[in-house]
């Protein structure tokens, strides 16, 4: 038995790899819930009979009841409808908007010292949401997109390099969408930054394609997104904050000042730990860097104005 204990609502494609990942690692006890009958009891089942040949010991359970997530460590939200070719994630925000709302609230009332990690999509707006639902510390519900944002960025620059991905360390900031910002000057390989390695078009290039590294992904799948990526991102916070490690990854967490932006769920740099967001790191910018920010503020912004 694990000391720790993770629920991962929802079992689709993302909180299934999720769940199965965090199992895997050894990091927790999962409980996988969706309102589908059947659906997590089903695959939470068929994990459990690959621990013997994975040779893990943490447990997997599905269920449809909240009273089974009872004292989880961490929730990561990942309930919500995916996106289909053609539509952008901010035509997901009012269906997600109130399932997510809803899946807060019982969240929270059968874990509240839980850390939340949401992944639905539009995540920053999602994030926001949680957070109000939620009446908890700000520091305590985070969003996963920079990680993946950068993980995305960091396997197009190790490609266009040809060089081993682990001494690629990518930096995107901003918003979860079409304005998200890739960050050049603090993304290095083996600390060396990629403007010394790349010519500026081939680096705007590989920024673009991070850009839109999601709706590539739902194009050539015509009926789902992405998965494989999202889910080992979000494990990747999740690792984090349980193993109290410390670790710095881009996470949306709440801006109370920083980057001249109050009171909004936005991704920058963070410190993850035992409670949550230990801090939030602001890096200088560099003037057009700066301005893609506000540009990605301002498109949360809005978007978080809709609801």
């Amino acid at each position: 038995m694990s000391k720790f204990k993770v629920t991962v609502v929802g079992a689709g494609n993302v909180g299934a790899t999720a769940a199965q990942r965090i199992v895997e690692k050894q990091l927790a006890d999962v409980v996988l819930i969706d309102i589908v009958d059947g659906l997590p009891q089903g695959k939470a089942l068929d994990m459990m009979q690959s621990a013997a040949t994975e040779g893990f010991d943490t447990h997997i359970t599905g269920t449809n009841d909240y009273t089974d997530t009872a004292d989880s460590d961490v929730v990561v939200i990942t309930a919500g409808i995916a996106r289909k070719p053609g539509m952008s994630r901010d035509d997901l925000l009012k269906t997600n908007a109130n399932i997510v709302g809803s899946v807060t609230e019982q969240i929270v009332a059968h874990s509240p010292n839980a850390i939340i990690v949401v992944v639905s999509n539009p995540l920053d707006v999602m994030t926001q949401l949680a957070w109000k639902k939620s009446g908890l510390d700000s520091k305590r519900v985070i969003g996963m997109a920079g990680v993946l944002d950068s993980s995305r960025y960091a396997c197009f620059i190790a490609e266009a390099l040809n060089c081993s991905i682990k001494d690629v360390r990518a930096m995107v900031l901003g918003g979860h969408g079409d304005t998200m910002v890739p960050v050049p000057q603090y993304t290095t390989v083996n600390g060396i930054s990629i403007t010394e390695l790349l010519p500026a078009e081939t680096i705007e290039a590989i920024n673009d394609r991070t850009r839109h590294g999601g709706a590539e992904i739902v194009k050539f799948l015509k009926t789902g997104s992405a998965y494989y990526a999202p889910s080992a991102s979000a494990v990747a916070m999740v690792e984090a904050i349980l193993l109290d490690s410390g670790r710095i990854l881009p996470c949306c967490a709440l801006l109370q000042g920083e980057y001249g932006v109050n009171n909004l769920y936005c991704g920058v740099p963070a410190v993850l730990g035992r409670e949550g967001v230990r801090k939030v790191i602001e890096i200088p910018l560099n003037e057009s860097e700066l301005a893609d920010l506000q540009n990605s503020v301002a498109a949360v912004k809005e978007l978080s104005d809709q609801l």
